[in-house]
């Protein structure tokens, strides 16, 4: 299984008054870790976007088991799920650095369109089959 991790801090701007994260925000994480995965892997929103390509969310689903607060620094594991249909699936963790304690854990969908009409691929393009290939990914 492909996966990364990426440690990053809360924000000031990320806490409400009381210093507890914002609900929303963990969805920006799990956007973070796709990032950090797709610089890692050559599996960035620019790869696709050169290859013709758009992938936006059609799923999205997030389960909050403790707080995070301002200050506290968190390590977001993104993992890649093997599927043989045209679309993307990631897992998510993120855990409170410190303690190793899970806070939130999640996945996504993601299809593929092309760039100029949005039209949706049913079957996976090259680009994704070449690239599961180079990564031994099934």
């Amino acid at each position: 299984m492909l996966s990364d991790e990426l440690q990053m801090a809360v924000r000031f701007n990320e806490a409400d008054p009381l210093g507890i994260v914002w609900h929303g925000h963990y969805v920006r994480y799990f956007e973070d870790g796709r990032e950090s995965f797709g610089m890692k892997y050559n599996f960035s929103y620019l790869d696709f976007y050169r290859n013709g390509l758009a992938v936006p969310i059609v799923s999205l689903q997030c389960d909050y088991k403790k707080p995070l607060k301002y200050g506290d620094v968190m390590r977001i594991v993104t993992t890649f799920e093997p599927c043989a249909a045209a679309k993307i699936i990631f897992r998510y963790q993120i855990f409170e650095n410190e303690t190793s304690e899970l806070v939130a854990s999640g996945s996504s969908t993601q299809v593929f369109v092309d760039i100029r009409n949005f039209s949706l691929h049913l079957i996976s393009p090259d680009f994704f089959e070449q690239w599961k290939t180079k990564w031994e990914v099934r």
